[in-house]
């Protein structure tokens, strides 16, 4: 199965996010190694995601599970079997041509709307991994209706870190 992996997720699974459960930390080091050893990962054809996996961890040291992926779709980007890469056109009003033309998600973080636009863009619609950004528990059913899927690895974190960012 193909996925796209937001950052955050090899983040978490590289124990550097302070307020996550051991089970959130497991979960997405377990999904990363599942992809390495049998999955399909999406990625843009400009390197912006790769970019950010780069900038955020330290492959070459592969310290953790977070980094031991890095390193792996370094070695794997230029493999059809294992990554596919996809054209993700610049818009001026969206970010991206593929990311969807919808009012509901115009406070869409401009940082991660890349990760929208290759699954949009992907002739499968890969779901998106996500580990811990609450701010996706609102955009998903817009997403949705968009045929872009996300997968919440980390359900009970993510929705205790969504009830403290609304002061619930």
């Amino acid at each position: 199965m193909t996925v796209v992996v937001d950052t955050n997720v090899i983040l978490v699974a590289n124990g550097q996010h302070s307020d996550v459960s051991p089970m959130c930390i497991a979960s997405c080091a377990e999904r990363l190694q599942s992809i390495t050893r049998s999955g399909r990962l999406a990625l843009d054809d400009a390197f912006l995601i790769l970019r950010e996996y780069q900038n955020k961890t330290q492959a070459n040291r592969t310290r953790g599970p977070g980094d031991a992926f890095v390193k792996w779709v370094l070695q794997n980007q230029a493999n059809t079997q294992r990554c596919d890469c996809v054209s993700i056109h610049p818009h001026s009003r969206r970010g991206f041509k593929s990311f969807p033309d919808d009012a509901r998600l115009k406070s869409f973080d401009a940082a991660d709307r890349k990760f929208i636009a290759v699954s949009a863009a992907h002739p499968e619609r890969p779901p998106i991994l996500q580990a811990t950004d609450s701010k996706w528990i609102d955009w998903s059913p817009v997403l949705k209706e968009h045929n872009v899927v996300v997968d919440f690895l980390c359900k009970t974190d993510i929705q205790r870190f969504h009830k403290k960012k609304l002061g619930a």
